[in-house]
């Protein structure tokens, strides 16, 4: 099984970056910031792409590179920007940073997988959005709204690439148990509801 996941430098993605490595995948990883992954003696395993996915063609070169000579079997985009914006003090920097990755990222995810996959006939693609992405509060944050329109993305994408047999998921996952929660929470985890 091949196994590519953008975002795959922290959190979530480098996880399953790891246990898709135990299940005897091979497994390729891109971020932004490669250097990271060097905390974990097992990611020497890994293929590695220091790309940025508001990039497409550096995108697709790394996807096109880690399938050269086989097939493509799950895509998985792990990548997301988030600023504290319900205090209301987010920059514009801070507001297209998240719009260009959780959204033009997301697209560009899919265009890339969709480049290997359709001509196989086959393929999985999945997207790591946010639980807050399926809520609809009026005074959700930027980045709740960003996580909802990434999700009807995927359900675009989904109709469009099942007549080429290629499976669309999206993970909606609650609050993770990670170094950036930790870091926006000034380590202190106790108000989540719950934690995974």
């Amino acid at each position: 099984m091949k196994v590519f996941i953008a975002g795959g430098t922290s959190g979530i993605g480098l996880a399953l970056a790891k246990r898709y490595l135990d299940q005897g995948a091979e497994v390729a990883v891109c971020g932004r910031d490669l250097p990271k992954m060097s905390a974990y003696s097992w990611t020497h395993s890994l293929k590695s792409f220091e790309v940025d996915v508001c990039q497409l063609n550096s995108l697709q070169d790394a996807v096109s590179t880690f399938c050269a000579h086989s097939s493509l079997d799950l895509f998985i985009n792990c990548t997301g920007s988030y600023a504290d914006d319900v205090a209301q003090q987010i920059s514009y920097q801070e507001a297209v940073a998240m719009l260009q990755v959780n959204m033009m990222g997301t697209i560009n995810c899919f265009e890339a997988a969709r480049m290997v996959m359709q001509g196989q006939s086959e393929g999985q693609i999945a997207i790591v959005a946010s639980v807050s992405g399926t809520l609809h509060f009026p005074n959700s944050s930027l980045y709740s709204k960003t996580k909802r329109a990434a999700i009807q993305v995927a359900d675009a994408y989904r109709r469009a690439l099942q007549p080429y047999g290629i499976a669309v998921t999206v993970i909606a996952p609650g609050y993770v148990d990670t170094d950036k929660l930790r870091a926006l929470n000034k380590q202190d985890l106790s108000k989540k509801p719950f934690l995974i």
